[in-house]
């Protein structure tokens, strides 16, 4: 079959609720691994990796790293509307270290509650205000400004917004998430969702790594909304000119 005749009906499957991990594991590395080798299919644990990947090896790690994207307004009537940081209008880096005010791209969840010029939100001292100038289909371009002026947008979303965790999960993020929902080499902020495979990997992972004549090295995607969306062309090609 080529790849261009795949149907997307082809991937789905049943997944039972009881059996979606909501919670990761007390360590990172105890979750299982599966591994196939010459056409032999077998399962092993995390902390076994090094086993599995030959003495030579280069390994490219993801060091993106998952910003409070969401931000939970109430309006003047009540109603709470919520504002999904996706993507900048400058380069990422310099977003999150801005000060005073920036744009970005963002998903507006209940817009239509949103009738007032600026949403504002306070938390400890610190506000932000959230201003809509315009709107491309689903996408909201929000201009953001805050007091202190003197803090980073970054120190600002880790006061006011909140982690975002994958919606089926079907739980708000807790305490956990923090530290759980980042790999351990986590840098360079702009993900809205983290590069999961990489969650797995701990200091005694990589030691095993080194150990074994294993390189590793880092590049920075960061993970975007578009992980969480749902496809919605019917075959592979239409997925794939989506893109």
């Amino acid at each position: 079959m080529h790849p261009a005749d795949i149907k997307i009906q082809d991937y789905s499957y049943v997944l039972p609720d009881a059996l979606i991990a909501r919670y990761p594991l007390a360590e990172r590395d105890s979750s299982q691994l599966l591994v196939y080798k010459q056409g032999h299919i077998a399962t092993d644990c995390y902390q076994n990796i090094s086993r599995h990947i030959p003495a030579g090896s280069m390994l490219v790690f993801n060091n993106t790293k998952v910003i409070h994207a969401r931000i939970l307004f109430t309006t003047d009537s009540g109603a709470t509307v919520e504002v999904f940081c996706l993507e900048p209008f400058e380069e990422m880096s310099k977003a999150m270290s801005s000060q005073g005010y920036c744009v970005w791209s963002c998903m507006v969840g209940r817009a239509a509650k949103w009738k007032q010029k600026q949403l504002r939100k306070t938390v400890s001292g610190f506000s932000i205000s959230a201003e809509m100038l315009s709107r491309t289909d689903s996408l909201f371009q929000i201009q953001f400004s805050w007091q202190p002026d003197t803090c980073s947008f970054t120190e600002i979303l880790d006061k006011i917004g909140v982690l975002p965790i994958p919606p089926y999960l079907q739980r708000d993020s807790e305490a956990i998430d923090l530290e759980r929902y980042q790999t351990i080499y986590a840098k360079a902020e702009g993900s809205v969702a983290a590069p999961t495979a990489g969650l797995h990997f701990t200091d005694q992972v990589m030691s095993a790594l080194h150990a074994n004549d294993v390189s590793c090295e880092e590049v920075t995607l960061h993970v975007g909304a578009g992980t969480f969306k749902p496809v919605k062309s019917r075959n592979h090609a239409g997925a794939r000119n989506a893109c």
